[in-house]
């Protein structure tokens, strides 16, 4: 497996991994999966400050992740929040873990000391559309939960919470260099 900058040509292929969230899980609050175009927009509008990464295998994307704004005023700037989807017939194979890894390598040369998931969960066990499975994904790879909002979300006919988990993969300097927007590095 390869892992790469995301291109605005992968937007297609983004697109079908995303669309059985948007489909059959509350992972996601978006209730229409969005045109190939939005896609391609979202990746471009990412590259110009945060990475956007695809997994790649025989050619194919298997997953992808990025990162954006935890918030908009500047002193967050230090801070990001990530997301990461992968194929339906990849998961619980390592991939996640090794994209975060790099999405973490790229941030740490931006400046970027926290990280912040936000996670859609549920209170019942026999929940259709939502498992804990991104809950202990997170924990697994050295997030903890900090926050939680109840039922803020309204998706199938349910409410549903999501909990914010944090991550700190950089040690915070007393001045830290600038936030360096991810079109200016040179990797």
């Amino acid at each position: 497996m390869k892992i790469r900058v995301a291109a605005p040509e992968d937007a297609k292929s983004i697109q079908s991994i995303y669309t059985p969230y948007v489909e059959k899980t509350a992972i996601t609050f978006e209730y229409d999966v969005p045109c190939v175009d939005d896609f391609r927009q979202r990746i471009i509008s990412t590259l110009k400050e945060y990475p956007y990464l695809a997994a790649v295998e025989q050619g194919k994307i298997i997953g992808y992740a990025y990162a954006g704004s935890f918030h908009s005023r500047a002193a967050y700037k230090h801070s990001a929040e990530v997301s990461i989807y992968l194929h339906e017939e990849w998961h619980k194979k390592g991939i996640g873990k090794q994209l975060y890894q790099e999405l973490e390598n790229r941030l740490i040369k931006q400046n970027v000391f926290i990280l912040y998931a936000c996670i859609t969960t549920t209170e019942r066990d026999d929940d259709e559309n939502l498992t804990d499975a991104s809950v202990r994904f997170h924990e697994k790879i050295g997030y903890t939960t900090v926050g939680k909002h109840n039922l803020c979300g309204y998706k199938f006919n349910k409410w549903y919470s999501v909990i914010w988990m944090e991550k700190l993969i950089a040690d915070r300097a007393d001045s830290p260099n600038a936030f360096i927007p991810f079109s200016e590095l040179n990797i």
